[in-house]
């Protein structure tokens, strides 16, 4: 059988989008995105109550922890809702994308919480930590998605 160029053009062009497809499932269960969000306003409590030396303990086992299982979720060895690929389809950007995103919504949660102080509020470090939580839990997925499109990852 003799194939054209055209017809082995296609071909590649059919696979490549293939794999971009399975890439694009590639991310993190709804259910990691509540769990970060509680975890997120569980640090503003602890923060806000707490010794600084437990709410830096808190905090080093909070980053531990999130490492550990996303890791293991990023890997692209792991069966996610609706598949299951290899390191080299789910690409190794993610987890940068993913920290980036950890490291954004530090930033706001700590600039939300000096607002909040400013303006005088009761427990402005657990309202940053709410208001953070709910950006994580509700958008998570979205921001991820968002974000791995447009680093290409």
């Amino acid at each position: 059988m003799d194939i054209t160029p055209e017809q082995a053009e296609a071909a590649l062009d059919s696979a490549h989008q293939a794999r971009r497809q399975v890439a694009d499932e590639v991310g993190l269960p709804r259910a990691y995105w509540w769990a970060m969000a509680a975890g997120w306003i569980v640090l503003g409590a602890v923060g806000a109550a707490a010794p600084a030396w437990a709410a830096g303990a808190a905090t080093l086992l909070f980053g531990a922890g999130h490492a550990a299982l996303a890791s293991r979720l990023l890997d692209g060895r792991r069966r996610t809702a609706r598949l299951q690929v290899s390191r080299a389809v789910a690409g190794g950007r993610i987890p940068f994308v993913v920290v980036g995103m950890l490291v954004a919504f530090v930033g706001v949660t700590v600039l939300a919480g000096l607002a909040l102080d400013a303006d005088g509020a009761d427990h402005a470090a657990i309202w940053a930590a709410v208001l953070v939580a709910a950006v994580v839990g509700f958008g998570g997925p979205e921001i991820l998605r968002v974000l791995r499109r447009w680093v290409r990852a």
